[in-house]
């Protein structure tokens, strides 16, 4: 995959993480996370402790609809995808391994 393909798929999965943060009612579908004063420069830990490994950073930071992994990540609750929904954004976006 080229470079640029790879940043047009993580900006469409980054958009359709933030859409789908936007567009969830209270009662939907999601994993609803209150963060925490030790993760306001860490957005691994958040990854961690929902999705139970590191990597998924990019969706903790496009569901607080932060711009950089250097911005500090404010306590407040977040909405996240299931694991399920998820993967159907990765794909969709072909994004990671998907595309």
């Amino acid at each position: 995959m080229s470079a640029n393909k790879n940043t047009a798929s993580t900006a469409i999965f980054y958009r359709q993480v933030r859409d789908f943060v936007e567009k969830t009612p209270v009662w939907g579908m999601a994993i609803r996370y209150q963060s925490k004063p030790d993760e306001r420069f860490d957005m691994t830990l958040i990854s961690r402790r929902v999705y139970g490994r590191p990597d998924e950073f990019l969706v903790v930071m496009a569901a607080a609809g932060l711009d950089s992994v250097e911005q500090e990540l404010p306590e407040q609750l977040l909405v996240l995808p299931t694991e399920s929904q998820l993967l159907t954004l990765k794909t969709s976006a072909r994004f990671g391994s998907f595309g």
